[in-house]
């Protein structure tokens, strides 16, 4: 753990570090094979108020630095990567609030969070993943009500939720200038989930469809003005992107921690696999990009917090954490060889739940483009 934490955040995270060791490591086996999601385990990390860590302390939060937050985040990637994704969501569905929403607003979902709910972002459709301004979920202004049409998928929390934040076009013609960003709670009529997705990793994540068919909600709802949403939107994925990134530092972590063991006990050739240059140089690569990425995280949210545009400094540390999970997850199932390809050993679903962090809140490819362009500028 690189990361400097203060004196405060120090016993939540030796908390949150038993609770991984004790409680996550050994029960996500048994889910990661059923698919179920696991919510005793929430309910436990809800009484540890890891379900809260990105509400403001003015609005109930803990109130930790962005340092200490990445922490603990990371410690729960390090036990199981849906299940910090899971909790993560929950600061996913605040932070629309955070850049648009009323002070009404962020009082009000904050205190749904604080008091144990789930929100939900919902922004990707079946035909607008990285191309978010294809968006075809509609809004119709109809007298005090906005009716919302739509479709999303790949949606966080989606059946769990309290709340989604939803984006939606209140303009076709505008495109991308026509999106719009709505709050819409649970059991509002018209408001239905999809089948958990069965996904190859981060099975503890529960992950649905939002479909939407003639959901009517007050006015009141929009976030921002009309217009707004691509906006919020990609502010919303640049705060979220270093969030995402650290889980996947934990999720390298993991590996590196697993493969060490592992080559310090496997002896071939009359000695243990961790004598073996090979090896040696394999875990010192694994290390020094995790390390990267983990201060790369740092500067990010070191950034975020001054208050200085931290837009580059986000992509390139999801683009660097979603690399080194994966560059880590494939060396770690080299090392242990036909044991590593075996669900009898970890490093087999860390590299399933490796892969997704090169995939979701935005492609590593998206994250090249974005830093291509930060540092090139406008041609």
């Amino acid at each position: 753990m690189a990361y400097l934490v203060s004196d405060e955040g120090k016993d939540l995270l030796r908390d949150v570090q038993e609770f991984v060791n004790s409680e996550i490591k050994e029960q996500v086996k048994d889910y990661d094979i059923s698919g179920e999601w696991p919510k005793e385990l929430f309910d436990q990390a809800v009484e540890m108020q890891l379900h809260m860590l990105d509400i403001p302390e003015e609005y109930g939060g803990l109130g930790l630095s962005n340092i200490d937050h990445a922490a603990i985040l990371e410690a729960m990637g390090y036990g199981d990567a849906g299940f910090a994704v899971t909790l993560n969501g929950n600061g996913l569905s605040f932070k629309p609030l955070l850049v648009a929403g009323s002070e009404e607003q962020k009082k009000r979902y904050a205190e749904i969070i604080v008091n144990g709910g789930y929100g939900a972002f919902a922004l990707t459709e079946p035909n607008a993943g990285c191309d978010a301004g294809n968006v075809k979920a509609t809004a119709v202004l109809d007298g005090d009500e906005y009716v919302l049409n739509g479709t999303k998928c790949f949606c966080t929390n989606a059946q769990i939720a309290d709340f989604y934040v939803v984006i939606a076009s209140t303009d076709k013609e505008a495109k991308v200038k026509g999106l719009s960003a709505f709050l819409i709670d649970k059991g509002t009529k018209g408001v239905s989930v999809g089948s958990h997705e069965n996904k190859m990793g981060i099975r503890t994540s529960i992950t649905s469809d939002l479909i939407l068919e003639d959901v009517r909600i007050p006015k009141e709802n929009l976030l921002g003005k009309e217009g707004d949403g691509f906006k919020i939107a990609m502010e919303t994925l640049d705060i979220a992107r270093t969030w995402c990134a650290v889980i996947g530092v934990g999720v390298a972590q993991r590996c590196i921690d697993e493969a060490v063991a592992y080559a310090k006990t496997r002896v071939q050739f009359g000695k243990p696999l961790a004598k073996n240059e090979v090896i040696q140089f394999k875990i010192a690569d694994m290390q020094m990009k995790t390390e990267a990425a983990r201060q790369c995280c740092a500067h990010s949210l070191t950034l975020m917090e001054r208050g200085e545009d931290y837009s580059m400094a986000s992509a390139t540390a999801k683009c660097l954490a979603g690399d080194a999970a994966m560059f880590a997850a494939t060396e770690a199932v080299q090392i242990l060889g036909g044991y590593g390809y075996s669900r009898d050993y970890p490093v087999e679903k860390l590299f399933r739940d490796a892969k997704i962090f090169q995939i979701f809140e935005g492609t590593n490819e998206i994250q090249r483009l974005v830093v291509g362009r930060s540092v090139i500028g406008k041609i």
